[in-house]
């Protein structure tokens, strides 16, 4: 019982100690989360760079040959040379993911602050999120959106902590019952 009693103050300064520093853990991963829509978001318009690139190739050539892009896809799907006609199935896919592309940077730009990281889970490119991933450097952002995102992560850490020790308290005070 003696054992016991002294103890308890090094297991409430212990708790005190893990409560402070899930504090912080989760306000710094929360923080992170905008900081990894900001960079996939920097991929993303590089991505649409490109698409928009390669498409303009493909509007060039139908213009020089007196037509538009779908009238030039249209007749490279229409050839009977198979490589042509798949051709045309590849000028139709660039102009798909510039469309694509395209609408997810609008709608990620132009969301909210409390609608991005849903718009961003809406509009994720699996391939461009694996890379930004794979290239992130973790950064503290200094904006409204940062604090946000860090005060929230904070709460959600607390309220997953506090919930978890609830429970084992819950199972401590059944199995002394018992």
């Amino acid at each position: 019982m003696k054992l016991a009693s002294c103890l308890r103050p090094l297991a409430t300064a212990a708790g005190r100690i893990l409560d402070r520093a899930l504090c912080v853990a989760g306000a710094l991963l929360g923080s992170q989360l905008p900081e990894f829509m900001q960079q996939y978001l920097q991929r993303l318009g590089g991505h649409l760079d490109e698409a928009r690139r390669q498409l303009e190739i493909f509007q060039r050539v139908a213009r020089q040959a007196g037509m538009t892009l779908v009238q030039f896809t249209d007749r490279l799907s229409a050839n009977a040379d198979p490589a042509m006609a798949r051709m045309g199935g590849v000028v139709r896919d660039a102009a798909a993911r510039v469309d694509e592309l395209a609408g997810a940077e609008t709608a990620l730009r132009q969301a909210s602050l409390w609608t991005r990281p849903f718009v961003f889970l809406r509009h994720l490119d699996a391939g461009i999120a694996h890379n930004t991933w794979s290239a992130f450097r973790p950064a503290v952002p200094t904006t409204v959106e940062g604090l946000v995102y860090a005060t929230a992560g904070l709460l959600i850490v607390m309220a997953l902590y506090h919930g978890c020790l609830r429970l084992v308290r819950g199972r401590r005070a059944v199995r002394a019952e018992a």
